[in-house]
């Protein structure tokens, strides 16, 4: 069985630590395990980015920004590799792998603009031969905490954009499927970066809290569950550093009377169910405005939800593969039975698939059901599974309401010929980011990404501008060389 250590100051580490198995998750067989890094070892990691700190910070942003250039084409070059990483410990079929890769790729893109990104602002004579100019510097040593659902794309959503910022850092990635992780970071070091720049520390609880109280850790990012998301959130701040913690979601879409319901239909597939809807975008609610949009939605889900097909991530021609866990398949499968119990109606049932060849595997099948109602235990928790949920209202004023109910505010989309009601959608719904005939709005990497209400615990959003913010403090200087031989007077009033 294979070991996966830590990855400090350039070198591969292995201690005499607990262990934790990775498994496939198609197959439900481990042949390699994960070192759960102790106090001691973070705090190893820590100080090799903290003595990494002062010259990085000096390196010239162009500098730092030809390294990124030189890792993007690394990152393309070991595609296959990567995306073969994510599938074995995620399960993620071919297609979906590199469509996470691409998107995770553009983020480093946007972080290749360091130079124009860090430029700050000036402005000449803002008094008498007095320029004022800002300046955007670093923290310091900061930390990424990812999730197992994206563990490509979620840590390149943070650490290509705060180290050409001048900052270093310390990755913690999901235990559950840390290799292709570990893969992205060493490749990194090949493209040039200086070791102790970027170092990874694999763990648990204790590595998290490590993190979270060290005082040499400037600011923490994370990406999970709302649960963890406000602990963390709360522990970051409490110990002053800065934090973003996204979390949890429950993503919803209206389907009004007048959509173009084929084409709703065939996005809402794979938004619900690509990537078995371990997405914190997932669509796991279609709501249907009138009874004649409903049955119309839920005929046409099933007929075109018999062609899906579920298995490993090997075969390209499956639409999505396994759930990350044995316990996650009971959840879900629990939540379904939960449902129907309360009263709704399961159309298309996904629990327990036929898997030809892979009978231990962690597979929940694409999942419809309707006449789901607020009340009920699967509406309100967010089921990251393989799931879509039809609830059934009559206007689009009371879609929306539901909406702005819940407690999760991610994202949320609308299908709609009229342009006056998007409009009205896009401006008055209390969610972070919508999608007009757009299923997952997902900002591309030169925007920002984040939802609201208790999907997102802090002040900016991930990547892009705000990225941007988060990774730096501004610094304000006002500047005046006084003339040869000016002698300037005393004065007691305040500068204007």
């Amino acid at each position: 069985m294979s070991i996966i250590g830590h990855f400090i100051n350039g070198e591969d580490i292995q201690l005499d630590e607990p262990k934790q198995s990775v498994f496939n998750p198609a197959t439900g067989d481990s042949d390699k395990s994960v070192l759960l890094a102790t106090q001691s070892t973070v705090e190893e990691a820590i100080a090799s980015a903290e003595a990494a700190f002062p010259e990085w910070r000096n390196t010239p942003p162009i500098k730092r920004a030809r390294i990124m250039f030189r890792f993007k084409e690394l990152l393309e070059q070991h595609a296959d590799e990567i995306c073969h990483l994510i599938g074995e410990e995620h399960g993620k079929i071919s297609h979906d792998a590199a469509g996470e890769l691409q998107r995770g790729i553009e983020n480093v893109e946007f972080a290749c603009a360091a130079p124009h990104l860090l430029k700050g602002e000036h402005s000449r004579n803002v008094g008498p031969g007095i320029d004022s100019w800002s300046e955007f510097q670093p923290l310091g040593v900061v930390a990424g905490i990812t999730p197992f659902n994206f563990p490509a794309m979620v840590p390149m959503w943070m650490f290509p954009l705060a180290i050409v910022c001048g900052n270093t850092f310390v990755l913690k990635p999901s235990e559950r499927d840390p290799s292709s992780t570990m893969f992205i970071a060493k490749l990194l070091h090949q493209a040039g970066l200086p070791p102790g720049v970027l170092n990874v520390v694999n763990g648990d609880k204790v590595a998290v809290d490590t993190l979270l109280t060290d005082q040499r850790v400037k600011a923490v990012s994370f990406v999970g569950s709302t649960p963890i998301a406000e602990y963390i959130y709360t522990t970051a701040s409490a110990n002053g550093k800065r934090c973003q913690a996204l979390g949890g979601a429950k993503n919803h879409a209206i389907i009004m009377p007048d959509a173009d319901m084929d084409n709703a239909v065939n996005q809402l597939l794979g938004a619900a169910f690509g990537s078995s809807g371990e997405r914190c975008m997932a669509l796991s609610v279609a709501v249907a405005v009138g009874d004649k949009a409903g049955d119309e939605l839920v005929a046409k889900m099933k007929t075109a939800m018999e062609g899906l097909k579920v298995g490993a991530f090997s075969d390209a021609s499956n639409d999505f593969g396994p759930v990350i866990t044995c316990q996650h398949r009971d959840k879900v499968n629990d939540l379904i039975t939960s449902a129907e119990q309360q009263g709704a109606t399961v159309v298309v049932d996904g629990r327990n698939p036929q898997v030809p060849g892979h009978p231990d595997g962690y597979f929940v099948g694409a999942t419809l059901i309707d006449g789901i109602t607020p009340q009920m235990d699967s509406y309100k928790v967010e089921i990251f599974g393989p799931v879509l949920q039809v609830v059934r209202v009559k206007t689009m004023q009371e879609a929306m309401q539901l909406i702005d109910d819940h407690e999760y505010g991610n994202g949320t989309c609308i299908f709609t010929r009229d342009g006056e009601a998007a409009r009205y959608f896009s401006d008055h719904i209390q969610v972070g980011m919508v999608g007009i005939n757009v299923p997952l709005p997902v900002p591309v990497a030169y925007h920002s990404f984040g939802g609201w209400k208790r999907s997102l615990f802090g002040d900016l959003h991930a990547y892009g501008p705000d990225g941007i913010r988060f990774y730096t403090k501004r610094k304000t200087i006002t500047q005046r060389w006084p003339s040869s031989g000016v002698r300037e007077g005393v004065s007691f009033s305040f500068p204007s």
